[in-house]
């Protein structure tokens, strides 16, 4: 772990995409610290400020309403890392299991589970997403399950793949010819030789998740106000350019910033491993 980090710090896209990680991390963590005016989150009217060009003390200005949109960018970080992190947390286990019971066990097994897989990875993302989203109430938990719906069998495929090519190694016929276990050699084996493909995976896949489900917001689908959303915010001050271009230019370099950051890290990371295999 300490190498792996003295690499990224040594690379200056790495380095670059830490440092972008850790300032939205550390906003969406210490929101209620950083933020002018916190009580801007909910639904606040102040039609003195509305409509406001960036200056002191509203740094990217205000929205139509008069809140301020640093604050509320800062705060749609929190609830996009949220739900990426929850998305994952739930998916990646899910694929996980199926990719190795799938490329392990062979046979009805692996045929089952991988054209369900293949089912769902013949849908659009977005799409499976939208339609899922246009059945159920948008809101943030419906968000989550709309997103994890679509995102599964990446990593099924992902694992799906590496345990084939892992099961015909030597360390793995020899638990076999020891009589160890399939659980034993599946998650104590193979999966160990998986991680880092998975984790590089996941990291990519945090800036994805936060696009994706700006998008579904965009659209209407997602979190709904007054609740702020990097998605929602973009779709709203899009009806107002070019002359109120600061609603929709700061929620979309919000967005770029966390997706760009991500990728660095995912991009490196998936060096770093391939360098070491």
């Amino acid at each position: 772990m300490t190498r792996t980090l003295a690499i990224l710090l040594r690379n200056p896209l790495s380095l670059l995409g830490l440092v972008l990680i850790a300032l939205v991390v550390l906003s969406a963590v210490f929101a209620d610290v950083i933020t002018p005016f916190p009580s801007h989150v909910g639904a606040v009217v102040d039609f003195v400020n509305f409509n406001k060009p960036p200056r002191w003390p509203h740094i990217m200005g205000t929205d139509l309403i008069g809140r301020d949109l640093f604050t509320r960018i800062v705060y749609a970080y929190r609830i996009s890392l949220i739900l990426g992190v929850v998305v994952l947390a739930i998916a990646v286990p899910i694929g996980v299991a199926i990719g190795l019971f799938a490329g392990y066990l062979g046979g009805w097994i692996e045929y089952g589970l991988m054209r369900l897989t293949d089912v769902f990875l013949s849908i659009p993302p977005l799409v499976l997403a939208m339609s899922m989203m246009g059945v159920l109430q948008p809101t943030l938990t419906n968000g989550m399950i709309a997103v994890t719906a679509m995102w599964w069998p990446w990593y099924t495929r992902l694992v799906y793949n590496l345990t084939r090519s892992e099961k015909e190694e030597g360390y793995v016929l020899a638990a076999e010819v020891i009589g160890a276990s399939k659980a034993h050699v599946m998650f104590r084996e193979i999966l160990p030789n998986c991680v880092p493909s998975i984790l590089t995976k996941m990291t990519l896949d945090l800036g994805f998740v936060i696009l994706i489900a700006s998008s579904l917001s965009f659209l209407g689908l997602g979190v709904q106000p007054p609740t702020p959303d990097l998605g929602s915010m973009v779709a709203d001050g899009a009806k107002y350019l070019p002359d109120s271009w600061w609603l929709t230019v700061f929620p979309g370099l919000a967005i770029l910033v966390a997706v760009f950051g991500f990728n660095l890290i995912g991009d490196a990371l998936r060096d770093i491993f391939g360098a070491q295999a």
